[in-house]
């Protein structure tokens, strides 16, 4: 299949990208100017780096020339600082979404894949494990910015029959996560363990998340692009709730160090606890995550120490 994925050369992109060339794809990988291709591709891996701006009509349609589905990955702000600019949130995520849709309607593609925020787009849990019936109340420009990505999604399904499939991905992590952008708790935490520095934890550090390997998002993605049934939307979690004190003691035994540990002030954006159900990819898309927390705690690791050396 010939498939654009916005965003391909990114943390999540990249893990995608190398799933779906397994499986056989031919990709178009579409990124802004200057991103560099993360690593070479040989000569039976059909992949084309092209560069622009999701903005610019005349950039997608010259990217979507035989495309036959596109991934859109693309974000241009972080939860954490979505709220300090809600204004350029809006203009360059979901008008540039709006962008990607209107050139599929006028080259004749008719379906992508989406991912959406599943740790931010429902806000604070009534229930969890929290599943894709839940009510979406988010807290943060982000998360806003993601919901109405899905309803216009949605919308374009009902009005142009572009068949969506929306991803709402809990919290990962893993190799080739920027971790500078302090965005990710558990590769922040991970590369800080590896480097023997101290890590800063928001809160007392009872906050609970829902932590899921790269390399199993990269695996729901794959199963995503073949999908031909009647649900729109699915969370990608490991369905575990893990504290970030409980994180911190996972680290430490995994990696056979002591952390030195510092607890700042709570950030009024964090929700306390959000734990997806994963049972509805389990039923539709025959997924479910395979890297356990020590496991994947173990390979990023090992991936940032070969960083180092």
């Amino acid at each position: 299949m010939n498939i654009l994925i916005f965003g391909g050369g990114g943390f999540i992109g990249s893990a995608i990208v190398d799933r779906l060339l397994l499986d056989g794809h031919e990709l178009t990988v579409f990124e802004r100017p200057r991103v560099e291709s993360f690593r070479p591709f040989n000569n039976t891996e059909k992949v084309t780096w092209v560069t622009g701006d999701i903005l610019s009509q005349n950039d997608i349609s010259n990217a979507m020339q035989n495309i036959e589905l596109v991934i859109h990955l693309v974000s241009t702000t972080l939860p954490k600082s979505s709220n300090e600019d809600p204004i350029y949130d809006v203009q360059s995520n979901l008008v540039g979404t709006l962008q990607i849709l209107n050139t599929m309607c006028n080259m004749g593609i008719k379906r992508i894949v989406f991912i959406s925020s599943g740790g931010t787009v429902y806000g604070p849990p009534e229930y969890t494990p929290i599943d894709e019936k839940h009510q979406c109340r988010p807290q943060v420009s982000y998360g806003i910015t993601k919901q109405a990505i899905e309803n216009y999604l949605l919308l374009y399904k009902k009005t142009h029959s572009i068949q969506p499939i929306i991803l709402r991905v809990s919290n990962p992590y893993g190799k080739r996560q920027r971790v500078e952008t302090a965005q990710g708790a558990a590769s922040v935490f991970i590369n800080r363990a590896v480097r023997q520095m101290p890590i800063e934890i928001w809160g007392d550090g009872s906050i609970t998340r829902d932590f899921i390997y790269i390399d199993d998002v990269a695996e729901a993605f794959s199963l995503a692009v073949n999908y031909s049934g009647i649900y729109d939307i699915f969370n990608i979690s490991s369905g575990v709730g893990t504290s970030l004190n409980e994180l911190m003691v996972e680290i430490e035994s995994t990696l056979n160090c002591k952390v030195d540990k510092h607890y700042k002030a709570a950030r009024m954006c964090d929700v306390p606890v959000s734990v997806l159900s994963n049972q509805l990819a389990y039923q539709e898309l025959g997924w479910q995550p395979k890297v356990s927390l020590r496991m994947g705690i173990e390979y990023t690791a090992k991936w940032m120490r070969q960083q180092l050396s």
